[in-house]
């Protein structure tokens, strides 16, 4: 009997994306470099680099209720919420925080961190760093981030344990 062969054909083109031509988008504490949108991978993925200096906020506690978010530490180190818990991931560790799981990340106290995130499956995630961006400047308002919530899928929440690590740094 013959082997039976499956073939699959992708619903985008291979998606290159070099590192001299990559979009970023910063803050005063963090330079995003925006790797693949949904749009370009057929909803399959989407994925950026974050690079934290020393002292970066992150993000609040939020979750996504559609997506798991992949974080893999490159350099440094990043301290990251899940649920209750709050543990720092070191260069080479990664972590997957599956749909609807509050979660929260910044750089670890006295720390920058380089870190690779990547969605799955995709959402469109890039006009929200450009967004993020602006606000962290200066140059829209914070509420614009609120009412986005349902577009980018991106649900804030009170997290007390991570409120009171973020204290204790102060």
């Amino acid at each position: 009997m013959a082997a039976q062969q499956h073939s699959t054909t992708p619903d985008f083109a291979a998606v290159l994306t070099r590192a001299a031509e990559a979009e970023t988008t910063s803050d005063p504490s963090s330079v995003m470099t925006l790797l693949a949108d949904s749009d370009t991978t057929g909803g399959l993925l989407t994925s950026y680099r974050s690079q934290f200096s020393r002292g970066a906020v992150g993000a609040p506690a939020h979750f996504h209720t559609r997506a798991a978010e992949l974080f893999f530490v490159l350099d440094g180190s990043l301290r990251v919420l899940v649920g209750d818990e709050i543990t720092v991931l070191d260069a080479g560790d990664s972590l997957v925080v599956p749909p609807r799981t509050p979660h929260a990340f910044a750089a670890a106290p006295g720390c920058e961190a380089d870190v690779l995130f990547v969605f799955t499956p995709g959402m469109a995630r890039f006009d929200y760093l450009r967004l993020l961006g602006r606000v962290m400047r200066g140059e829209a308002s914070p509420q614009e981030i609120k009412d986005s919530s349902e577009r980018f899928d991106n649900h804030y929440v009170d997290s007390p344990a991570w409120n009171a690590a973020l204290r204790a740094d102060a």
